[in-house]
């Protein structure tokens, strides 16, 4: 089953208000439920504006975004909203945990803004810390705790609302080798248990291979890769191609 698709998706940015930069043109994918992908490609080849798209944080030039079913870029503002914070899990670099909050409230934010109370979501919120090996951090803050468990933090926040997609941007990016590792291995693991559509944006290759795909976009273009028995990564085809 089909969880997202970008149909003839081209962004471009005007600079100085007059010439136009395209990033990529024409890209199209689908990924299934359940699904596990990694994309990669070198700095400024468009990972992170493609993610924004597919999270309706940015809105593409030309082409469309389809999650669920639905095609996001003809919601209205408040609608969107509502659909982002439901729908769609975000994880960053850096873990933008709210410094004045615990761990447990940080994770149970998105369920009070969709409206829930602290008691209805702090259960969940417990469960996906304890998920995450921080059964024990629960009312420690941010600055309480070290770079990878916010990161973990962040995860588990991820999956509050059980969204359709989580997309992650450079999330171990942060983070040291060991650290590094575990996360990666958090979000494998979470994407199996709950069946979780996972598109994360990565420069490491070594991480990237254990995904169920591997996308590549450089120069505006954008291929499909997949892992090999050998733990190598091969391209398959070329998706889409700017002109």
């Amino acid at each position: 089953m089909s969880i997202l698709q970008a149909k003839n998706l081209t962004k471009r940015f005007a600079v100085r208000g007059r010439v136009d930069v395209e990033v990529f043109c024409d890209l199209s994918f689908e990924l299934e439920e359940g699904e596990l992908a990694t994309l990669i490609g070198p700095s400024g080849s468009g990972k992170s504006t493609l993610l924004h798209l597919l999270g309706t944080l940015d809105r593409p030039t030309s082409g469309e975004v389809i999650i669920e079913g639905k095609q996001v870029a003809a919601m209205q503002d408040t609608e969107l909203s509502a659909f982002r914070n439901q729908r769609i899990g975000f994880i960053f670099q850096f873990h933008h945990l709210l410094p004045e909050f615990t761990a447990l409230e940080n994770v149970a934010m998105p369920a009070m803004i969709a409206g829930q109370t602290f008691d209805e979501a702090r259960v969940r919120a417990a469960e996906l810390l304890t998920d995450a090996g921080l059964g024990e951090r629960l009312e420690h803050r941010p600055s309480m705790l070290s770079g990878g468990e916010s990161q973990r933090v962040a995860v588990a926040r991820a999956f509050m609302m059980r969204p359709a997609v989580v997309l992650a941007d450079e999330p171990t990016g942060n983070l040291d080798t060991r650290n590094s590792d575990v996360l990666f291995r958090l979000m494998l693991e979470l994407s199996r248990k709950h069946h979780q559509t996972f598109l994360i944006a990565t420069h490491n290759l070594e991480l990237a291979k254990q995904a169920d795909r591997v996308l590549h976009l450089e120069s505006g273009i954008f291929r499909e890769s997949s892992a090999t028995f050998d733990g190598s990564v091969s391209v398959e085809q070329v998706e889409s191609q700017a002109s």
